[in-house]
């Protein structure tokens, strides 16, 4: 054995070792600027400014807001960017190109061995018309992460960046016309491995694809539509599966009421677990998932709520991060945010989740105008049953999903080993805190707020290809 060969103490540290490595070789230049490793590859880095367009000859209709089309979360816009890469040249030239299907061989790497991750990040059309991004350059880190983490190639994030800032302003003007403030689109970065070759490996080649899709706002359709489609009443024949016992037991269809119903785990089910790729935004994620969460809403609830452990730790609600506002025991208890921790590995590290964090304990470390109480923000292990003693003692204050799709998304109910626990809505449709922060995060990303530096200008002007 070499003396550089040494062994790593830990499956994770030979992760990291491997993600490490593979940066060096396919993406030195960020190596070097954090100082970890030596130009060591002659391969081709991923370059923004090479960028080639192609315009599409055969565009089509903008669908109207919140229409059959928009509510089907499949109709894209006109273009695209591309950008392959191979183990022998590394990236070559992107391409914003029409959108429209490309060919993959049986034996793709993607199709076997589920080497794919992807982002999800929203465009703005602003109150001032402006278009912005919202924190682009986490979205751009959290994809290096993921990438690196299931052996597809590296890249330097800011040059991401700049892909996502050509498609919205070559997509913009049509697809986000400035006679529609407040609209968004959903863009969805995504990397594959496509290399045509069985063999569980490292992918030798890899495509990068970026679109743009319309989404419906959440925000104007009922909270029964949460979770994708409307959801069908409660069944009546008392069937149990995977999604948690006693959900729906004989129970008759409950009256739809504002916010998110979630059904929790049960012991013999877990989305992610330490030492895993649960911080990972990567399509293994989320594919074995979808049986327990269909299985939840033909029960008559939005999403699961991710519980690990025997102590049942609160991990995620569906794909969003989870939230609590509670009281702490005692006379003089304290009002806190609760959240789960990052180190387990365990949590996405959300955009929307920082955020929240970010202004709460900004803008919600002191008593505000209209008797707002202070809060301190908690990252920490909590359990259900934590949960669910605050619900009994009157402490817990209200609940909240956190994401990029469906945003803050406030929660009603949680059905818990056979019990429903009712959770105040102080607003009607919202707790005071969760309407508090999703306003605050809807002006920075709509312009409201001005020249807040998480909202990042796109600019119009200088559309590639004009």
């Amino acid at each position: 054995m070499s003396p550089s060969a040494t062994l790593p103490r830990t499956i994770s540290e030979l992760a990291d070792s491997g993600i490490k490595h593979t940066i060096s070789k396919t993406a030195p230049s960020i190596g070097i600027n954090n100082g970890t490793t030596s130009p060591s590859s002659t391969l081709a880095e991923l370059d923004a400014s090479k960028i080639t367009f192609t315009r599409n000859t055969n565009p089509r209709p903008v669908p109207e807001p919140n229409s059959p089309e928009v509510l089907s979360m499949s109709t894209c816009t006109d273009h695209m960017i591309t950008c392959t890469w191979t183990s022998t040249h590394g990236w070559q030239a992107p391409s914003l190109c029409p959108y429209g299907p490309f060919s993959l061989m049986p034996t793709a790497s993607v199709l076997h061995y589920a080497t794919e991750c992807f982002e999800g990040m929203k465009l703005y059309r602003g109150h001032d018309l402006k278009l912005r991004l919202f924190r682009p350059d986490l979205n751009a880190r959290r994809m290096l992460g993921s990438a690196t983490r299931i052996a597809l190639p590296a890249f330097d994030p800011a040059q991401l960046q700049q892909l996502v800032v050509r498609l919205a302003s070559v997509e913009a003007e049509k697809w986000l016309p400035k006679s529609r403030p407040g609209s968004f689109l959903y863009l969805r970065p995504t990397m594959i491995g496509t290399a045509a070759a069985l063999g569980v490996q490292k992918p030798k080649e890899a495509m990068l694809y970026i679109i743009a899709c319309c989404f419906p706002s959440w925000d104007e359709q009922p909270e029964s539509s949460l979770g994708h489609l409307a959801l069908p009443p409660l069944p009546l024949n008392g069937a149990v599966g995977a999604a948690g016992a006693g959900a729906g037991e004989g129970t008759a269809p409950k009256k739809p009421k504002p916010g998110l119903k979630l059904l929790a785990s049960a012991d013999d089910i877990v989305r992610a677990w330490p030492g895993g790729f649960g911080s990972a935004k990567v399509g293994a994620n989320y594919g074995p998932s979808l049986l327990a969460q269909a299985e939840a809403r033909d029960r008559g609830y939005n999403q699961i709520l991710w519980l690990f452990g025997p102590q049942c730790d609160v991990t995620e609600a569906g794909a969003s991060n989870f939230f609590v506002v509670w009281r702490t025991r005692g006379p003089q208890g304290r009002l806190q945010l609760v959240t789960a921790p990052l180190g387990d590995k365990i949590i996405l590290d959300g955009v929307t989740r920082r955020s929240v964090l970010a202004l709460a304990g900004e803008r919600l470390s002191e008593t505000r105008e209209g008797g707002v109480e202070a809060l301190e923000v908690v990252e920490r292990k909590y359990t259900m049953r934590e949960v669910q003693e605050a619900v009994e003692e009157g402490r817990l204050v209200e609940a909240f999903a956190a994401g990029t799709a469906f945003f803050i998304s406030p929660v009603s109910e949680i059905h818990f080993r056979g019990r429903d626990l009712d959770i105040l809505l102080s607003e009607g449709r919202s707790g005071t805190y969760a309407a508090l922060l999703k306003t605050w995060l809807k002006d920075i990303m709509y312009g409201t707020e001005q020249h807040h530096p998480w909202g990042y200008v796109v600019d119009e002007t200088g559309v590639v290809g004009a």
